[in-house]
């Protein structure tokens, strides 16, 4: 069995997990279940939840969770590579000794302008959560970093490129220089619409890059919000995968293949035009901790099994059994030993 190389491009940040009440949502003025980028309201919210007596910190940001998803899955070791910005402290080193401890090999770019990303990750008694990031120096990535011989040297070396819509909020130019190179070489990128604010508000950033994507992932929620920014009919789920997977595309060697996750209803896929859905094995609602990770793992799991040459049906149940997997744990945290098999 061999396995093909990965690199993940997104925003590193340590998540800092709490249950939270809904007078703590009321207050700053959070959905749930949404992700957002912090404002300065919502700046004393990282110090006030730190005093809460269940936080923990986990090391996130959605590409490095997804990334550790797939070392994680993926019984083939040294194949996890990250990219991204943090600042030059404590939390950085956090950050880089959980995500090695975790099979991910990381080439932070490190910023002296800002301290690392944090992330708020609030928890309701519905068991969703609500991520409100503040990027500090994530949102320094330097494309000149991507440019290094380092890292250049490295993408020589990988066969699958994956980054959230997320890190588009701050380095969409080193996203579509990815692209070029998948491109030229026959290479995959996969890309995650991320969140609906991606969409309604960085959707120059979004359509530059998605020419170049032989995988969309999203969830229902930026489906449907992808559907309304476009002009389609936002009812249709289907419908809107099989017109994602006909958008122009640059590399005609390789089809464009669509997926929404949907929780626990099916998993949609579309390829051509033409979509199918795979069911979701249910998770009994008293063993779900919390969501938050869910769809990072998704990917995780879909990215192993793709590394592994699975056709696209095991690359959605290994990304649902993830998913699965990850609800019934504290934030992110991929429970070891890995009860995948692939």
């Amino acid at each position: 069995m061999s396995s093909l190389t990965v690199l993940g491009l997104g925003n590193p940040l340590l998540d800092i997990s709490v249950k939270a009440d809904a007078a703590l949502f009321e207050k700053y003025s959070i959905k749930a279940g949404t992700a957002t980028l912090a404002e300065e309201k919502d700046k004393p919210l990282y110090d006030e939840i730190k005093a809460f007596p269940d936080v923990s910190y986990i090391a996130g940001g959605a590409t490095q969770n997804s990334i550790r998803g797939f070392a994680w899955a993926n019984p083939i070791s040294g194949k996890a590579h990250y990219i991204g910005c943090v600042g030059d402290d404590e939390n950085a080193q956090l950050l880089k000794s959980s995500a090695e401890a975790a099979g991910v090999k990381t080439h932070y770019n490190v910023s002296k302008k800002n301290p690392t990303g944090r992330c708020a990750v609030l928890v309701n008694a519905e068991k969703e959560r609500s991520l409100i990031a503040d990027l500090a120096a994530a949102n320094d990535y330097d494309p000149e970093h991507y440019k290094s011989e380092e890292i250049q040297t490295l993408i020589k070396e990988v066969d699958i490129f994956y980054s959230s819509g997320f890190f588009l909020t701050v380095s969409p130019a080193t996203v579509v220089e990815v692209g070029k190179h998948a491109l030229e070489n026959n290479k995959i990128l996969a890309v995650n619409l991320a969140a609906v604010f991606v969409v309604q508000f960085f959707w120059d950033a979004l359509n530059s890059v998605l020419p170049y994507a032989d995988y969309v992932l999203c969830n229902e929620d930026e489906a449907a919000a992808f559907a309304e920014k476009s002009g389609w009919d936002a009812s249709d789920l289907s419908a809107v995968a099989a017109k994602i997977s006909a958008l122009p595309k640059l590399n005609e060697k390789r089809e464009r293949v669509v997926v929404f996750t949907q929780g626990s209803k099916p998993t949609i896929v579309a390829k051509n035009g033409e979509t199918q859905s795979y069911p979701v094995a249910p998770i009994d609602s008293e063993k779900i901790v919390d969501t938050n990770g869910a769809g990072d793992a998704f990917v995780g799991g879909f990215l192993a099994a793709l590394a592994l040459g699975k056709p696209i049906d095991v690359c959605v149940a290994t990304g649902n059994q993830a998913g699965g997997i990850i609800i019934q744990q504290e934030g992110s945290s991929y429970p070891v030993p890995c009860e995948i098999t692939l």
